[in-house]
């Protein structure tokens, strides 16, 4: 059974990078072929994708967040960590990360396992 858990702070001051750390349990971020997305949902508001990191270590970010993106991994703790610069209210959101199999990051049907979600609230 593979489980993942976010942790960070759940309150960030504006223009401030907000760092989430993924741990995954039960399975290898390395196992072929896993995509393992951070994913949020603002307030009132529908799914937004953010970005991946692939079983491989490569990356790819959505072009609306591009550039205040950034996620990477620790493969000897299983985890993988986002980093989101520049933080406005605007990011105020539930955060979540989730793994899916193959490239269909958009494709949230097909997200196999996901964490419970942590709640960040950009504020000053």
């Amino acid at each position: 059974q593979v489980q993942l858990q976010e942790s960070g702070p759940g309150l960030v001051k504006p223009s401030q990078t907000l760092s989430l750390t993924c741990t995954v349990s039960g399975g290898s971020i390395t196992n072929k072929f896993y995509y393992w997305s951070w994913i949020r949902q603002p307030p009132g508001k529908g799914l937004e994708w953010i970005g991946y990191i692939a079983y491989s270590g490569s990356t790819y970010y959505s072009p609306s967040l591009k550039g205040r993106t950034s996620i990477s991994r620790d493969t000897s703790k299983n985890q993988f960590t986002l980093q989101l610069s520049s933080v406005t209210p605007e990011d105020t959101a539930v955060y979540c990360c989730a793994r899916v199999v193959g490239p269909y990051y958009i494709d949230y049907s097909k997200y196999d396992y996901w964490g419970q979600g942590t709640q960040v609230t950009v504020s000053s």
